[in-house]
């Protein structure tokens, strides 16, 4: 009878260190993951890449999908604190909101990455993300050099989001040089929906604008839509360049460039710091993607150390 609880015992024992640990009985390395939205193309890139990388490399993968939920987000990030896993991967829905959740993960034991929006107030162990605030610069560069130099620009943004936050603010800088261009407008505008609404308000409210910078793909071909309906001959220039905003960037539009992204190597990035921060490697805290350009009638264009580019 002593041998038969000293068996259970031991197995209690191992169970207990294996959960501790956060590793299954297959000895795979879990990893949690909670992207902001699956209705963009730009986060269904980075999810299909954490899939695939997971699979490439046999780590065990959950990944959940907020909605643009904050509590939804907040609610996965306990779960997987719950399920102890061994690292949590995070696209904040807010960046301001996330921080006691990532406290509390850190709190357990358990590293957390960001990808693509940052979490402010709380030192996460590695960062992926475009350099935006470049991006953002790039951005207003290419509005600058398509009006000419001159006119009335509105921003379409998403305030509670850091990394729109500081595509919006490297924009700001970049025509800040040009005295010729004036910013009149900005509204927040989260959705494709809310963007053309947005657009719509800030075009009625102010009759001479002749640039629209939309911080994603959905929200510059929301503002192109806008601008062909008021017959307008107002310029876009968008963020993301996802198959459908450069495929629009190519029709004869509005919308004239588009700075890239690449979120299929975020995600895949993500993953592979995972598993070396679950192998206890010293990874790098800042990941920084360097962004590119789109523009109507030349694909990708090369962007000189000014950001300045040729148009074709």
């Amino acid at each position: 009878m002593k041998k038969v609880l000293l068996v259970i015992t031991m197995v209690l024992c191992i169970l207990g260190f294996a959960a501790a640990t956060g590793q299954q009985d297959n000895g795979k390395i879990r990893v949690g993951a909670s992207v902001l939205t699956s209705s963009h193309p730009f986060y269904q890139a980075i999810k299909v890449a954490l899939e695939e990388e997971a699979a490439a490399q046999d780590v065990d993968l959950t990944v959940t999908v907020a909605d643009q939920d904050l509590n939804r987000q907040l609610s996965s990030i306990e779960d997987f604190i719950n399920k102890n896993v061994d690292v949590i991967i995070i696209t904040p829905v807010d960046s301001d909101g996330v921080k006691g959740a990532v406290l509390k993960a850190q709190s357990a034991g358990i590293p957390v990455i960001t990808v693509d929006i940052k979490a402010n107030g709380v030192d996460v162990h590695s960062h992926i993300a475009t350099d935006n605030y470049t991006g953002g610069m790039l951005a207003g560069q290419a509005m600058a050099q398509y009006l000419n130099f001159e006119g009335k620009v509105a921003l379409i943004t998403y305030p509670e989001v850091q990394s729109v936050r500081d595509r919006i603010d490297g924009f700001k800088e970049q025509v800040a040089q040009y005295k010729g261009i004036e910013i009149v407008a900005e509204l927040p505008g989260r959705t494709r929906e809310e963007a053309k609404i947005a657009t719509e308000d800030m075009m009625t409210a102010n009759p001479g604008i002749k640039g629209i910078f939309g911080f994603g793909d959905d929200m510059a071909i929301a503002a192109t839509t806008v601008v062909k309906e008021r017959k307008s001959s107002a310029i876009v220039i968008g963020f993301d360049g996802m198959e459908e905003g450069r495929n629009t960037v190519d029709a004869d539009n509005a919308f004239k460039a588009v700075v890239m992204q690449a979120p299929g190597r975020m995600g895949s990035t993500a993953i592979d710091l995972a598993v070396k921060i679950a192998k206890g490697e010293k990874v790098e805290k800042d990941i920084p993607i360097v962004p590119g350009l789109y523009i109507y009638g030349a694909g990708e264009v090369p962007v000189k150390s000014d950001l300045s580019f040729d148009i074709k």
